[in-house]
């Protein structure tokens, strides 16, 4: 029985932060952002790519805002596209980590996922010549020992306070642009995404026509767009 308890209680605290992104006020007793810490300007935030029609596309539309944003890129598809990932960082854009291979981060073993995130920062500041030190999991899922290996290499762990939910089936521009701009304000970090390579097939072009309206939203809040590391 004791056994048993304590199998259940290192579980438990294995999986404890995963529920941040869904149970926001779990976030904070494990250190994980949710918003700017200096609570002025708007956090673009993309995951997923690079994407050969939706990086570029969502590239387009930032450039004619003027506007900075962070790009969480996968070191498998940065492998196959390195000047893309490379016309990300030139453009001004922030580059982050979302792993080398996208898989949910509860399904790995400590050595496992430090060989993966080794293995994308790796290729990633290959491309890119960055060296990017903030982290969101795939799924935005966080294991405890995701939190540990990012804290380890100085890495600050974020996830958002506001998303589209573009990836989803159902999407529609008009609902992804109305709910990742629902109360926004000054601060917020918003999730989109401008790959479709582990959701819906085709969901990057309901976020591309989406993206000009998310961003006129934010700009009428007279808050500055910028990067993840610039609020740190």
């Amino acid at each position: 029985m004791k056994g048993r308890l304590l199998a259940a209680g290192a579980l438990a605290a294995w999986c404890a932060p995963a529920a941040a992104p869904v149970v926001p006020f779990l976030a904070a007793p494990f250190g994980i952002r949710l918003r700017l810490p200096s609570g002025r300007g708007i956090a673009l935030t993309f995951d997923d790519g690079p994407h050969p029609q939706g990086t570029p596309a969502v590239l387009e539309i930032l450039a004619r805002a003027d506007a900075r944003a962070t790009f969480f890129l996968v070191g498998e598809q940065v492998a196959r596209r390195p000047a893309l990932a490379a016309e990300i960082a030139a453009a001004g854009h922030e580059v982050a980590i979302h792993g080398y291979r996208h898989t949910l981060l509860l399904r790995r073993t400590p050595g496992e996922l430090a060989e993966d995130l080794d293995r994308a920062v790796a290729v990633i500041g290959e491309a890119t010549g960055a060296a990017p030190n903030v982290y969101r999991p795939p799924y935005g899922v966080f294991s405890a020992a995701g939190l540990a290996l990012a804290r380890r290499r100085g890495w600050t762990p974020f996830l958002w306070s506001k998303w589209g939910r573009d990836w989803t089936r159902r999407a529609t521009p008009e609902g992804i642009a109305a709910l990742a701009t629902r109360d926004l304000s000054a601060g917020d970090v918003v999730l989109l995404h401008d790959a479709d390579y582990y959701s819906t097939e085709g969901s990057w072009t309901r976020t591309v026509r989406a993206l000009p309206a998310v961003v006129y939203a934010a700009a009428e809040l007279d808050e500055p767009f910028v990067a993840l590391s610039d609020s740190r």
